[in-house]
């Protein structure tokens, strides 16, 4: 889906990079926030159209297996009046009925995955514009801190003092690679939500289990 390929490379954006690599970073911070927003609001859109599509799925899936079930009766009661001609043709509604349920019920797995991966994508876009959000003015400070430090180096080696330059280039560098290390820190995505999402999900399909077995007797 294009859509997700877009959110994907949105997601994957490295903002540090970006930053350094731009000739106005405030303005394309601004632009990348505004796309990130932009692209949010469509994968919420094509959720609500996903999960909406999935309900009808279900529906249809639900309707088909009620109808194989109605020309089972609807035999029973042909072969319980002796009329099997009657009975066949109910048993060969119910066969076609029970087939679509199938096939829908096919769908519906389809369409719960690409529903969960558009939830997906939509948790990973809201992080990533939160993150984007709240350390694009860190990353506007320290790339205009690094261009003026650069300015005044520059301006300095053309006075002549090379020695107290080449001291603020090697400083300067080292800042630079210092914030730059802590931002791509302070932008790691921040996965505990996942994980502990994860675990409730284990832990319920554990109790599922549980009383699984304690209706059936086992222990």
């Amino acid at each position: 889906m294009a859509l997700l390929e877009r959110v994907a490379t949105l997601i994957r954006a490295n903002l540090n990079d970006l930053v350094d690599k731009a000739e106005d970073p405030e303005k394309m911070i601004k632009q990348l926030i505004l796309d990130m927003q932009n692209q949010l609001l469509q994968v919420k859109t094509q959720v609500a159209i996903t999960i909406a599509d999935q309900h009808l799925l279900m529906k249809k899936q639900q309707e088909h297996e009620a109808s194989a079930e109605e020309w089972v009766r609807k035999a029973e009661l042909a072969v319980a009046k002796g009329q099997d001609d009657l009975a066949r043709a109910a048993l060969e509604r119910s066969m076609t009925a029970r087939q679509s349920a199938v096939s829908f019920k096919e769908q519906v797995a389809d369409q719960t995955a690409q529903v969960e991966n558009l939830k997906a994508a939509l948790r990973k876009l809201e992080l990533k514009l939160a993150e984007a959000k709240s350390k694009s003015d860190v990353l506007i400070a320290q790339h205009r801190r690094a261009r003026a430090l650069s300015r005044a180096t520059d301006a300095r080696t053309a006075g002549g003092d090379t020695s107290a330059a080449a001291f603020d280039r090697a400083r300067n560098k080292v800042s630079h690679v210092e914030a730059v290390s802590q931002a791509k820190t302070q932008l790691v995505t921040d996965t505990m939500d996942e994980r502990l999402a994860a675990l409730d999900k284990e832990d319920r399909i554990d109790k599922l289990l549980a009383e699984l077995k304690a209706r059936k007797g086992m222990s």
